[in-house]
């Protein structure tokens, strides 16, 4: 034997089982269910998100019958930090959470370039990849040194280079650029890094890799020129040795008779005055013999 019982809904018992399925740069998607199994009737939630850094709210109202509730929280601000606050509309017991949105990426293709008394950072735009990055914002340039163990702030900028001067000998230097902080140092990009050895003894690894690279990029078109290059002197050359085999060729035929299977050469007319005294040179065969005036 069994029975069926039905609870009596109560309204004042908060939402259940609230969590984050996905937190993105802008956006986060949040879940819950009901107080109650099954409703029967549309219950109103309230949404209420508060800008931890910003200090400000913003409330949302959901209209539903469903047991389960997904709902898409817009408009964020990448590596903000928002309390969430879900209710009934009557405003019963609440359930809450913290959503940390996704930070803005690390800037691409950090490099170091020594001169005489300074260095040069360099870096691509992160706007190229962050549609939610304005280079007006700019970006601030950290320095860890490893022998004191202390990490310095030196400075913003809203161009892709930045110059650090005063580096002292014998000490190993961290740089790191990412995206300017907003009110009050929160709200960060996240850091691309780069470590830089004592002031005379090159860079690291990653950035020998890029001077490498850069090299390669100038030294490849001038190699592949070359022997385009040494290619087409070969053509000129072949060229010209099939035009003066041809001509050879032509100046053989013009003067050999087939027939008499002799060489044939001018009679002389056209050489001259001079030439005229001279006696006409005929061809030689094996039959007639040679006499030696």
């Amino acid at each position: 034997d069994y029975v069926v019982v039905k609870m009596i809904p109560d309204n004042r018992l908060p939402p259940r089982h609230l969590h984050a399925v996905l937190t993105s740069k802008t956006f986060a998607v949040i879940k819950w269910e009901s107080p109650y199994d099954s409703p029967d009737q549309d219950m109103l939630y309230a949404v209420a998100v508060k800008d931890l850094v910003r200090k400000t709210d913003k409330i949302y109202k959901v209209k539903t019958r469903n047991s389960t509730v997904e709902y898409t929280i817009k408009k964020l601000e990448p590596g903000g930090k928002y309390h969430v606050i879900v209710q009934l509309g009557n405003m019963s017991k609440e359930s809450t959470m913290m959503i940390n949105t996704v930070p803005l990426s690390a800037p691409d293709a950090l490099k170091i370039i020594t001169e005489n008394d300074h260095i040069l950072l360099f870096w691509k735009s992160l706007a190229l990849k962050e549609s939610n990055f304005n280079e007006s914002r700019g970006y601030e340039v950290l320095m860890f040194d490893s022998l004191v163990n202390r990490t310095a702030y030196l400075g913003n900028t809203t161009e892709n280079f930045f110059k650090v001067s005063n580096l002292k000998i014998g000490h190993n230097y961290s740089f790191a650029v990412r995206a300017r902080c907003l009110y009050g140092g929160q709200m960060c990009g996240e850091p691309a890094t780069l470590l830089y050895d004592e002031l005379g003894a090159g860079e690291d690894s990653e950035s020998s890799m890029g001077r490498s690279s850069d090299v390669a990029a100038i030294v490849v078109p001038i190699l592949f020129l070359l022997l385009v290059a040494l290619g087409a002197g070969f053509v000129v050359l072949y060229m010209r040795h099939r035009r003066l085999q041809s001509s050879f060729t032509a100046f053989a035929n013009s003067h050999y008779s087939s027939r008499l299977g002799s060489a044939i050469f001018s009679s002389g007319d056209d050489l001259g005055d001079e030439d005229d005294e001279a006696p006409m040179i005929t061809g030689f065969s094996d039959d007639v013999p040679m006499v030696i005036a």
